[in-house]
């Protein structure tokens, strides 16, 4: 008769993945609307942005940031959010894969860790998407004051992280 083991070991597996943000994350990157790349014009730019497709960007999650070494002005920032405001589902400051982060973060913290509650814990530590140290961190910080045990990797192969005494 064969046993299976990590079936029986009473270890619940947690895949970070299934934190990863769901909603369409796009980028409004500010150096599109700058002359030559590299100088706001104030006409030029509310000219622009008069005659941008907004519906693009409606329902998404967008984060508003200028990928060239220009000097913004902070108005420039305030007058994309307020065209962005009406239908994006969420403006942001900072590049796509700050907001990401930030999202994925959240997701996290909205996990109710009272149902891990003395348990023993695995964060599964190989995926098909990469997934950042910021992540196993925020999931540590999350379960550490309530499980009985912390490990990283798969139920077969775990890392021990914490152990409750």
């Amino acid at each position: 008769m064969i046993i299976n083991k990590v079936a029986e070991s009473g270890l619940i597996t947690i895949d970070l993945e299934s934190f990863f943000p769901v909603d369409e994350i796009v980028g409004f990157d500010l150096k599109d609307f700058l002359f030559m790349g590299l100088i706001l014009k104030e006409k030029d730019f509310r000219e622009a942005l008069t005659a941008f497709d907004w519906e693009n960007m409606r329902s998404k999650k967008v984060a508003i940031y200028c990928s060239a070494d220009a000097i913004i002005p902070l108005w420039a920032y305030m007058l994309v959010s307020s065209y962005l405001q009406p239908v994006a589902k969420l403006v942001f400051s900072g590049t796509p894969e700050e907001l990401k982060k930030q999202e994925f973060i959240k997701n996290i913290q909205q996990l109710d860790a009272t149902t891990f509650e003395d348990k023993r814990v695995v964060v599964k530590g190989c995926g098909d998407m990469e997934i950042g140290e910021y992540a196993f961190v925020e999931i540590t910080n999350k379960l550490r004051p309530v499980v009985k045990s912390l490990m990283y990797g798969e139920p077969c192969s775990t890392v021990p992280v914490y152990k409750k005494r």
